[in-house]
């Protein structure tokens, strides 16, 4: 009975963790980028670009694509399906244009795990030539899932792909 006792705390411990854990996240990177801001926003606003750019859009170039809308506009749609497990399978919609400064997207996971997150790229003046362009990413992960985050470094896996875009976007415009 003891053992039996001992092996029941043992699993109930991550579940009664996971209750006090955060289930929120929000990752953000930044780059200055030698170009116009209207240009700039001009060119991330279009989901279809990301191709040329995106870490996660370049890791399988094979992976099956379709769209729905009119690109560069609210509600259009780009789903992917890879058999790359890193990949995976999902779909991100543009749910709000402001011109010139900020593009949003939501972001729902199929494969390997389903999920849901929001991403939106801004776009201020650094100077009269210069785009501070920003890139984030803001989610959560429903208990008890989110103890998860406890073993994963989120800030440091999603952080380190937002960078990699935004420094191949920056190499784009300044090459």
């Amino acid at each position: 009975m003891t053992i039996v006792l001992i092996v029941l705390i043992i699993i109930a411990i991550p579940f009664v963790a996971a209750l006090f854990m955060k289930k929120n996240y929000t990752i953000e990177r930044e780059v200055i980028i030698n170009k116009p801001k209207q240009q700039v926003f001009d060119y991330i606003k279009f989901i279809k670009n990301q191709d040329h750019y995106s870490k996660w859009q370049m890791m399988d170039p094979t992976a099956e694509k379709t769209y729905k809308g009119t690109d560069g506009t609210v509600g259009f749609s780009s789903a992917w399906k890879s058999n790359n497990k890193q990949v995976g399978q999902g779909v991100q919609t543009i749910t709000s244009i402001i011109d010139g400064k900020r593009l949003d997207v939501a972001v729902h996971f199929i494969k390997p795990f389903e999920g849901n997150a929001g991403s939106y790229i801004t776009t201020a003046d650094a100077s009269q030539n210069q785009t501070n362009i920003k890139w984030g990413i803001n989610g959560s992960m429903k208990y008890p899932m989110n103890i998860m985050m406890a073993f994963m470094n989120m800030e440091k896996m999603i952080g380190n792909d937002l960078q990699t875009n935004l420094d191949n976007l920056k190499k784009l415009f300044e090459k």
